[in-house]
């Protein structure tokens, strides 16, 4: 068979591309520019915002040494596949992380953290001693990337380097009190990377006892990179951790994308929709709830973490299902597969969905499913088992059955009635909305139909479009107290996306659409959306007293513009493959080009990223520099330098400031910056409140689960000398109190000596 599962031609073991007789090869300076550039500014946007040219300089050199440089020999030896250097070096990164994460799992469980270092040590003197690991043979396999190409994709890096500094490194301050201000999650994430620096099996820091059920991969990776290089854990997870992450995503997926698309510039288009997807929004004002799309966050590492290691998963399963298996391949995929397990657990149930597509596909055809396809499901299911049962425990975490709960957290924000509940015709109509935004973005998909009679499509191609519709219904079927369901389809668009560019190509060749007439129809797509948005001038939130039948005007008048172009194109003598390519380019332009456009228009809301996202993420970042404790930064950092890493803590501390009545137990920042385990801070996102969580209800408002152990808490942290501090001391383990004083709080007990004492905090130690 002539395709692959991504239809990139069969390469011929050991032989390299041609070249054509007396071109001579790029020269070595213009074949490295885009790379050059991208981390020229990289390099300057970092130190701009506030990274030491030390801390950068060694996370360059454990990122080259430590994963890069290792996790890429080793894909010269196992992987056989054709591909540019950027993409074997991409490739490199991913396995890397995970074989790093695996290593530093063993090293800090046995005590000695820094023993993670011999897996890249073990690689060099295993390359070093057998001569065939070098993968010489690999490099004719590699195959030259066009410039144009190396420049867009460089290009898109430096746009997610620039975004990140617009709307992440511009308003998350390394520095006290202005760190305050950040997200309100982030806290959680770097104490957690605390956790794992000095703890394996690692627990939830923030209430001593509870276990860690969550997707900690990326934190056991952060904590090797602090270990292996001194930089905080506050700069690599503020700053640095995630640039490497963005940029292997961006090559891996435009490398899936390439194949899957069946061209560059489809690929490209398919990169593009990715990281710059935004549904229609032909509302005037802010963007509003599912109705817009947020780029890869650096609040969520474990999101893009999981995204990175996922991609070559998909790359190497589509492989195997086409036949083209070997050794390397499955043992890659095998360790891929645990990393994915840790890093986003949430990739696991649409890679078995889009496994069962495939299966189906093949016992619809042939009454038979492929060997390949059956072991590659087991792997997939003994990851994804262990990490339901083992890494979470066998918890919900907050996750339920609540079909549409999505849907009427958008209805509130499109109606300005937040606190009400919608009736059922409501809820329906605001649902086919949300289908309807979502369908004009992938309505390329629909390109496919137009493709030649009796062509087969590729196992691929079904692989990610069962991913894909697996990601959708979830999001629609399932709630979570975070709204956090709506990861399932962020670990799946991107893979719709590609599939979405292939049916455009696909629909264009088999009408021999010339591309010139193919762009008329996208610019005609962009003009009708631009235009029905203006003449219809529906504002959200609506207006009091204003009808709700308005949300659904725009989109009324959409497609019977659309209907008319159809109908004058049929008119005109358009027909078949012709007029369908053309429809398929008008409707698809709608999604991606034409959102942007609208949303550059003055009342047309921001891009994701942008005033408007920041906006609506107010009410999610921490607390003005004038609510803050004084010596929040100080005290945590000396009881860092003075205690054990094994010492629990105890402290009254547990409200967001400002937040007290009711409490949002969203407080973090002891654990996150002393790095120590706290007997109860904040308990939000333990297993146990999550559990206790049901629709209606803030999580973040479910007061503690154990009152009595609170009070005895609180009350020994305000009164050292008191028997509930020696009932702490001796009942539970605490080693130290520390106090932390708001307006209103009574002062210090006489006669209590703190240890330590620093603005509004006092520090005090059980002996």
């Amino acid at each position: 068979m002539a395709e692959t599962a991504l239809t990139t031609p069969r390469p011929v073991e050991g032989r390299g591309p041609r070249r054509l007789a007396g071109r001579p090869a790029p020269a070595l300076l213009p074949r490295w520019l885009p790379a050059l550039s991208v981390a020229a500014f990289t390099v300057g946007v970092t130190l701009f915002y506030g990274v030491s040219v030390r801390d950068l300089t060694l996370f360059a050199v454990y990122l080259a040494v430590c994963v890069a440089l290792p996790g890429t020999l080793l894909v010269r030896a196992l992987y056989r596949g054709r591909r540019t250097l950027a993409e074997e070096i991409a490739l490199g990164v991913a396995l890397g992380y995970a074989v790093e994460v695996v290593v530093y799992v063993a090293a800090r469980a046995a005590g000695a953290p820094l023993l993670v270092l011999a897996w890249p040590a073990a690689t060099f003197a295993a390359v070093a001693v057998v001569p065939r690991l070098r993968g010489r043979e690999s490099r004719a396999l590699r195959t030259p990337a066009p410039m144009w190409w190396s420049w867009a994709l460089a290009l898109t890096v430096a746009s997610l380097v620039a975004w990140s500094a617009v709307t992440f490194f511009r308003h998350t301050a390394l520095t006290w009190p202005g760190m305050a201000s950040v997200n309100v999650d982030l806290p959680y994430h770097l104490a957690l990377v605390g956790e794992l620096r000095h703890h394996m099996p690692p627990a939830t820091p923030m209430v001593a006892g509870e276990p860690l059920l969550y997707h900690w991969f990326v934190y056991a990776h952060l904590a090797a990179a602090s270990w292996i290089t001194g930089v905080e854990p506050l700069v690599l997870l503020f700053r640095l951790g995630m640039l490497p992450v963005l940029a292997a995503l961006v090559v891996l997926l435009g490398m899936v994308a390439r194949r899957g698309a069946g061209s560059r510039a489809g690929a490209l288009a398919a990169v593009a929709g990715t990281f710059f997807v935004v549904a229609p929004s032909l509302y005037l004002g802010p963007g509003t709830g599912v109705f817009t799309w947020r780029a890869e966050s650096w609040t969520s590492p474990s999101q893009t973490f999981g995204a990175l290691l996922f991609a070559p998963v998909v790359l190497l399963v589509a492989d195997l299902l086409e036949g083209r298996g070997g050794a390397g391949r499955w043992i890659m995929l095998g360790v891929l597969l645990v990393g994915v397990m840790g890093a986003k657990a949430t990739q696991l149930p649409l890679l078995a969905a889009g496994l069962a597509t495939v299966g189906a596909a093949g016992a619809v055809r042939r009454r038979r499913v492929s060997p390949a396809l059956l072991a590659v499901a087991a792997m997939t299911g003994v990851c994804l088992l262990y990490a339901q049962f083992v890494l979470f425990g066998g918890a919900r975490n907050g996750v339920v059955v609540d079909p549409l709960s999505l849907v009427r957290v958008t209805w509130g924000q499109l109606t300005g009635r937040s606190g009400a509940r919608p009736g059922t015709a409501s809820l329906l109509g605001v649902a086919a909305l949300y289908a309807v935004c979502w369908a004009l973005i992938w309505f390329g998909v629909l390109g496919l139909l137009a493709g030649r009679p009796g062509t087969r499509t590729p196992p691929g191609t079904l692989l990610m479009l069962g991913m894909g519709g697996s990601g959708l219904g979830a999001v629609l079927l399932l709630g979570h107290c975070q709204m956090s369901q709506i990861y399932f389809l962020a670990g799946s668009y991107p893979y719709l996306t590609v599939v979405a560019a292939r049916g455009l190509s696909a629909a264009r060749a088999r009408a021999g659409l010339p591309y010139r007439t193919a762009g008329v129809a996208v610019v005609a797509g962009v003009l009708i959306e631009v235009l029905v948005r203006w003449l219809c001038g529906v504002r959200v939130p609506l207006e009091a007293g204003r009808p709700e039948a308005l949300l659904y005007l725009p989109y009324g008048v959409l497609a019977l513009a659309v209907a008319l172009v159809v109908g004058v194109l049929t008119l005109r003598g358009w027909r078949g493959a012709r007029l369908w390519a053309c429809t398929v380019f008008l409707v698809g332009a709608l999604g991606l080009p034409a959102a942007w456009v609208t949303r550059a228009l003055p009342s047309g809301g921001a891009p994701p990223g942008g005033a408007g996202e920041a906006a609506a993420e107010a009410a999610e970042s921490g607390e003005s520099a004038g609510r803050v404790p004084e010596g929040t930064m100080e005290t945590a950092r000396w009881l860092r330098a003075h205690s054990s890493p094994g010492d629990l803590v105890a402290t009254d501390a547990h409200c967001r400031w400002g937040h007290e009545s009711p409490c949002d137990s969203r407080h973090f920042w002891l654990a996150a910056l002393a790095e120590r385990r706290v007997l109860v801070e904040g308990w939000t996102y333990t297993s146990a409140n999550m559990a206790r969580w049901r629709p209606g209800v803030r999580v973040q408002d479910i007061p503690f689960r154990d009152r009595r152990l609170l009070r005895d808490n609180d009350t020994a942290v305000r009164d050292p000398a008191s028997p509930e501090a020696r009932l702490l001391r001796d009942g539970y383990g605490v080693r130290w109190l520390v106090s932390e004083r708001r307006p209103g709080d009574p002062g210090a007990p006489a006669g209590a000596a703190p240890v330590y004492r620093s603005g509004d905090y006092a520090v005090y130690r059980l002996r």
